[in-house]
C-alpha cells in the first residue's frame, strides 16, 4: 500500500520576524484517499500543500523542515519533478497557445511517451472529464469549468502518485463551484487518485473529499491528522 506520510513539517517564510506558516504538522494520507485541507484564509493550508509537493523549498522562498515520505521512501530532499506529485493551481495555468489535447498531453510529450500511447491516454482522459470532442478546441474558447477540467486532466495524464489541488474552484462562480466539486470527486475516484485538496469552503470540501482535515494558525486541529 503506497501512502503519504508527513512528519513534523514546518514552513517558515523570511522576514523580520520570520513567519511560520506551517508549524510542526504531521499528516497521513492513504493510497486512493482524497483529503481536504480546510480552515480560514491565512491558516497555512496552501503553504502545507507547497511543502508537501516541494515547491516551497524549490522556489527558495521558504525554509522547510520535517520529512515527507511516499511508500516509506523519503522524498524530502527530492526536487519537485522527481517526487511524482502533480499540482493543480487556482487558475489552471493552461497553455493558451496549445489546444485542449496538446495541453492534456504536454507532460506526456515532455516524458517522450510514444505518440500513439499519448493520444490514447489523452482520449481516455477527455472522456473521464466529460470533454469528448474538445481535443482540437482552443482553450480560450472554454468556460471556466471546462478549463479547470482540462487542467485536472493534464495533471492526471502522467499518472502522479499524489495530486495536490490548491483552491481549484476559487475563480468560479458559486453555482459552478458546487457542481464542479461533485465532478472533481467523480474524476479523482475514477482515476484512483490519491489527492489533497485545499479549500476554505466547507461544502466544497465535503463534496470533494473522503476526509476533512482542518488547520488553524499553521497547525492541524487536534485529532484530525
Amino acid at each position: 500500500m503506497s501512502d503519504l506520510d508527513v512528519a513534523g513539517l514546518s514552513v517558515v517564510y523570511p522576514g523580520s520576524p520570520p513567519v511560520t506558516a506551517v508549524d510542526d504538522v504531521s499528516l497521513h494520507v492513504a493510497r486512493g484517499e482524497i483529503v481536504a485541507l480546510t480552515g480560514p484564509s491565512g491558516c497555512g493550508k496552501s503553504s502545507l500543500l507547497a511543502g508537501i509537493v516541494g515547491v516551497a523549498a524549490e522556489q527558495g522562498s521558504a525554509r522547510v523542515t520535517g520529512t515527507v515520505t511516499w511508500d516509506g521512501e523519503d522524498v524530502t530532499a527530492m526536487p519537485v519533478h522527481r517526487r511524482g506529485f502533480g499540482l493543480v493551481f487556482q487558475d489552471g495555468q493552461l497553455f493558451e497557445h496549445l489546444d485542449v489535447a496538446a495541453n492534456i498531453g504536454f507532460g506526456l510529450r515532455m516524458a517522450r511517451v510514444p505518440r500513439d500511447e499519448r493520444e490514447a491516454r489523452v482520449a481516455a482522459l477527455l472522456e473521464t472529464v466529460a470533454l469528448q470532442g474538445y481535443g482540437a478546441r482552443r482553450v480560450d474558447e472554454l468556460s471556466g469549468g471546462q478549463r479547470q477540467r482540462v487542467a485536472l486532466a493534464r495533471s492526471l495524464a502522467p499518472g502522479p502518485r499524489l495530486l495536490a489541488l490548491d483552491e481549484p474552484l476559487s475563480s468560479l462562480d458559486a453555482e459552478l463551484r458546487a457542481s464542479l466539486a461533485v465532478e472533481i470527486r467523480r474524476i479523482l475516484t475514477e482515476a484512483g487518485a490519491t489527492a489533497i485538496v485545499v479549500t476554505h469552503d466547507l461544502a466544497e470540501a465535503e463534496a470533494m473529499a473522503d476526509r476533512l482535515v482542518r488547520m488553524d494558525a499553521g497547525r492541524l486541529v487536534a485529532g484530525e491528522a
